[in-house]
């Protein structure tokens, strides 16, 4: 073979940036792929969409005549709760989703490309966040309907939405790994749910916490989800008047929930590129 030949075939060969450029501009196009299926398969965004509004009728016409609230209509109380329930439940959908890609031989694919092994799941967890993104303005949107207002100025409602996303971003990774440890996507979308009932319902997102026995109380107070739940209240104005919880977690509620967020980000991110490296390896 010719040196001119072999120069022709090098400049054709795929070209390797820095690891953090490369992975950077891997995960992009594996996002554009999962925003292009999405598009393609719009009953994915339609039911991901009803089940919340859903969630906001039911609460606040069925149940919520139940539940009072001091000093506050339950509408108002309710709608941080459902926002960060919404954002987490999407967790099922990153479970099911690689569960689907490892099946199917996907993953098998992209090991033959001169691309970073974290791209698959850095492309999914950001493709979901936009999805989960538009969820919030569409439940937003619900929710203004039917009565739900922030009271306080629109830079912290939007930090308060900022702050759900981050939560929802931080729990997709925990559905990639997942969905990277069990052997159908049937089997991820149940594994995906069913950790995140007692989540959501042991914590302040549907009924005051001192309603709750003791011992249930720490732990309400302590979850994660509480910290956001209480922190976008917070900021939209929502919270019931009087003194409120005396517990450090609820009275630095914002911090709380960007520690609780960002530590679960670089737990879990490492955790699944390890699975997955270990699972295509």
């Amino acid at each position: 073979m010719s040196a001119a030949t072999t120069g022709a075939i090098g400049s054709l060969a795929p070209k390797h940036r820095g690891g953090a450029v490369q992975s950077l501009r891997d995960s992009r196009v594996v996002a554009k792929r999962n925003l292009r299926r999405m598009t393609r398969i719009p009953e994915i965004v339609v039911f991901g969409l009803m089940q919340p509004v859903m969630f906001v009728l039911l609460f606040s016409y069925v149940m919520g005549g139940a539940i009072a609230v001091p000093g506050m209509d339950y509408k108002q109380f309710l709608m941080a709760g459902i926002f960060a329930q919404t954002v987490t439940f999407a967790t099922a959908g990153a479970s099911a989703g690689i569960a689907e890609d490892m099946t199917k031989g996907l993953v098998d694919r992209f090991r033959s490309l001169p691309m970073a092994r974290s791209a698959v799941l850095v492309g999914r967890t950001m493709a979901d966040l936009v999805q989960t993104a538009l969820t919030l303005v569409v439940l937003g949107l619900v929710a203004y309907i039917i009565g739900w207002r922030f009271t306080k100025g629109v830079p912290e409602a939007l930090a308060g939405f900022l702050l759900l996303l981050l939560l929802g971003y931080a729990f997709s990774w925990i559905g990639a790994l997942i969905g990277l440890s069990v052997r159908s996507p049937e089997a991820a979308t149940s594994a995906g749910l069913i950790w995140l009932f007692p989540l959501t319902f042991v914590s302040n997102a549907f009924v005051p916490v001192s309603s709750m026995p003791g011992w249930l109380q720490a732990i309400a107070y302590w979850n994660p989800f509480s910290a956001t739940v209480q922190a976008a209240r917070r900021l939209f104005g929502n919270l019931p008047p009087g003194p409120g919880p005396t517990q450090w977690s609820m009275q630095h509620a914002i911090g709380v929930s960007i520690g609780w967020s960002l530590l679960i980000v670089v737990l879990f991110s490492w955790l699944s590129v390890r699975k997955y490296r270990s699972a295509v390896g």
